[in-house]
C-alpha cells in the first residue's frame, strides 16, 4: 500500500475529520513487537516500575513517583527539542518522540484500559526481583484477565502499590488485594488519581505537586474550573509521556513557555476539527435525557462541551477508530452505565467503549463512510436500556 494513502497529514480538513489516523492501520504485530522491545529495555535494571494510563492523570502519578523516588528526568532536553520543532530547526516530525532521552531509574510503562493486560504481562516477563511496582489511573475489566501475570508480579517485586480512582467491583477489589497488593481506590466523583498517589506515598511534596493534582483534577472530573487544566490534558495528549511526566515533575501546572506555545500552535487545527464535529451532531430524545451524538476525528471533551451548550444532556462522540466517548452533566452521571453494555467502562460524566461490531475492513468501511452509523445505534439502544432502568427505579421509588 502506498505510505500517502494512510497519511493523513496533506488531506482537506473535511476528509481528515472523518478518517483515523495513521497508526490506526499498522497492524498491531508491527507493534507488539517493539512495544515488547522497550519494554524489556525499561524494565529491565529498574529500581521501580510505573504501569500507568498514558493521560495526564497518570502521567501525573508518574511525576509524583519519580520525586518520591529522586528519579526526575532532566527537562531540558525536551523544551530544547519542543522549541526546535516549533522554530522548524528539527527535521525530524512526531510530537511524540521519546528517542535518544536519558532513562530514569523509575520506569514508565504507558499503558491504558485496552493494552493493560499486554503490559501487566510485559512486567511479569521482564520485572527483576527487588523491584517495586506502581499501577496507576487503570482498573481491570475482570480479575481473571490479570490473575496470572499479577500474581506474578507480585511473586517477583518487592512490592506492588496499586493507586486508582475510577469505579472498581467489590469482588475486584478483594480479589487483589489478597495477592498481597496495596490497593487504594479514591472516589471517582472527588479524586482523580494523581490525588491518591499524592496522599498515598510516604513523601513532602513541594507545594507545586499538591497543585499539579488539583489542576489535574479538575480536567480529569470534568470540573472546569481551572483553565490551566486545558493545557495539561492537551499537553500530555499531545506529547510523548516521558517529555510530559519530566516537564510537569519539573514545573507542576505552570508549564514552561514552550510547552505552552507548543500547546497553543497544535489548537488551531484542533478547534477546526471540533466545529466539524459540532456540526454534524444529531440530537435524540431518550427517556428524560437529550443525547448529542456525533462522528468525527476530535478532541471529544470540546465537543461535549459545545453540545452540553446547546442543550444535550449527554454527548456521544463517536470516532473514526471505532471507539466513543460518552460525556455527561449534572442532568446526565450514568455515562458508565452507557459505556458498560457496549464493552467499556469509566465514570458517571465520563466514560468510554468500543462496541463490538467491527469484524473486517468492510465493516471499518462502512463506519467511516456512514459516520459512525451503526455504532450510533448501538450506544443509543444502551442509553435507551438504561432509561429504562432509571424510569423502573424512579417508579420503585415512587411506590415505597
Amino acid at each position: 500500500m502506498d505510505d500517502e494513502l494512510i497519511d493523513s497529514s496533506s488531506l482537506p480538513l473535511e476528509r481528515k475529520s472523518r478518517l483515523p489516523g495513521t497508526g490506526f492501520f499498522y497492524p498491531d504485530s508491527l507493534d507488539e513487537d517493539r512495544a515488547e522491545e522497550r519494554a524489556k529495555e525499561a524494565v529491565e535494571g529498574a529500581e521501580a516500575v510505573v504501569i500507568t494510563d498514558s493521560d495526564a492523570d497518570g502521567l501525573g502519578c508518574v511525576a509524583l513517583i519519580r520525586e518520591a523516588y529522586d528519579a526526575a528526568l532532566d527537562p531540558e532536553p525536551f523544551e530544547t527539542r519542543r522549541r526546535a520543532k516549533l522554530d522548524g530547526t528539527d527535521e525530524e516530525d512526531g510530537a511524540d518522540d521519546d528517542e535518544d532521552r536519558e532513562e530514569s531509574p523509575v520506569a514508565l510503562l504507558p499503558s491504558g484500559p485496552h493494552s493493560f493486560e499486554e503490559d501487566l504481562g510485559y512486567a511479569a516477563e521482564f520485572l527483576e526481583a527487588g523491584t517495586d511496582v506502581f499501577v496507576c489511573d487503570i482498573c481491570p475489566d475482570a480479575f481473571e484477565y490479570i490473575e496470572a501475570d499479577l500474581r506474578e508480579v507480585v511473586r517477583t517485586a518487592e512490592s506492588v502499590r496499586w493507586f486508582d480512582h475510577h469505579q472498581w467491583d467489590e469482588d475486584l477489589a478483594a480479589s487483589v488485594r489478597e495477592l498481597g497488593v496495596d490497593l487504594v481506590v479514591g472516589e471517582s466523583d472527588e479524586e482523580c488519581s494523581t490525588d491518591v498517589t499524592l496522599r498515598s506515598l510516604e513523601y513532602e511534596f513541594d507545594e507545586r505537586f499538591t497543585e499539579l493534582a488539583a489542576v489535574t483534577r479538575d480536567h480529569d472530573l470534568w470540573l472546569k474550573e481551572d483553565p490551566r487544566s486545558h493545557d495539561l490534558a492537551d499537553y500530555a495528549y499531545w506529547t510523548g509521556a516521558e517529555e510530559y511526566a519530566a516537564v510537569v515533575g519539573a514545573y507542576g501546572a505552570a508549564l514552561p513557555d514552550v510547552a505552552v506555545e507548543y500547546v497553543e500552535h497544535r489548537r488551531v487545527e484542533k478547534e477546526l476539527l471540533v466545529e466539524k464535529a459540532v456540526d454534524r451532531a444529531v440530537h435524540h430524545e431518550v427517556g428524560d435525557w437529550t443525547v448529542g451524538v456525533t462522528y468525527g476525528r476530535c478532541s471529544q471533551n470540546e465537543v461535549a462541551d459545545a453540545l452540553r451548550q446547546d442543550g444535550a444532556d449527554a454527548a456521544v462522540i463517536v470516532k473514526p477508530s471505532g471507539s466513543a466517548s460518552i460525556r455527561g452533566s449534572e442532568g446526565f452521571e450514568r455515562a458508565h452505565e452507557v459505556a458498560g453494555r457496549v464493552n467499556g467502562g469509566g465514570h458517571p460524566k465520563a466514560a468510554g467503549c468500543k462496541p463490538d461490531i467491527y469484524d473486517d475492513m468492510l465493516d471499518y468501511g462502512h463506519h467511516w463512510t456512514t459516520e459512525g452509523a451503526t455504532a450510533k445505534r448501538v450506544i443509543l439502544r444502551a442509553f435507551e436500556a438504561v432509561a429504562a432502568e432509571a424510569a423502573a427505579e424512579d417508579a420503585a421509588d415512587a411506590a415505597e
